[in-house]
């Protein structure tokens, strides 16, 4: 039944020209609401939780297999270096500009001290900034923004998704001691 929801939801939003994407995230969110979840308690609840969690497993997969099989397809020209080495670190800026305020808000809320920085630090791209940079049309300029935009979507993952646990601990050693 939710495979049927998220399906139809989809093509229903795409045959009327809008975002099946948006659509389905939006039916999922009403799905997986308190109301749904009481309506499936127990055994059903605990095989739709194991089914989905599975696809969301093998989305990943393809997700990274794709991610490396890109590195074939995305050529890197050395005039880009540059640009790649000022987009990373203005990517992770304006991704801590933007978690400032929530992080704040979180850390008055719930005196849970480091929070930004595990906000800023924890936010990856990847799939959809990918995506948007593949729709653009075809030209130079798209190249460009594609390259870079791997380069960052590589840097996110290799070097914040791999240092995300050693960040947390370090951060949560540090509350520990003060």
């Amino acid at each position: 039944m939710s495979i049927a929801l998220a399906m139809s939801v989809y093509a229903g939003a795409q045959a009327l020209g809008l975002s099946g994407a948006i659509a389905a995230v939006g039916a999922g969110m009403l799905f997986g609401g308190q109301q749904a979840r009481k309506a499936i308690e127990g055994e059903t609840e605990s095989y739709l939780t194991r089914f989905w969690t599975l696809v969301d497993e093998i989305l990943n997969a393809l997700l990274f297999l794709l991610l490396g099989v890109e590195v074939i397809a995305v050529p890197f020209y050395k005039h880009e270096i540059g640009l790649i080495l000022v987009a990373i670190p203005l990517v992770v800026l304006a991704r801590f500009a933007v978690v400032l305020p929530w992080g704040a808000w979180y850390n008055s809320r719930h005196r849970e001290r480091g929070s930004i920085r595990i906000f800023g630090w924890g936010g990856l791209h990847g799939a959809l900034s990918l995506a948007l940079a593949l729709s653009l049309p075809r030209g130079e300029e798209r190249m460009v923004l594609l390259a870079v935009t791997y380069a960052v979507v590589a840097f996110s993952i290799a070097v914040q998704g791999l240092s995300f646990g050693p960040v947390v601990k370090r951060l949560a050693k540090r509350d520990m001691t003060s």
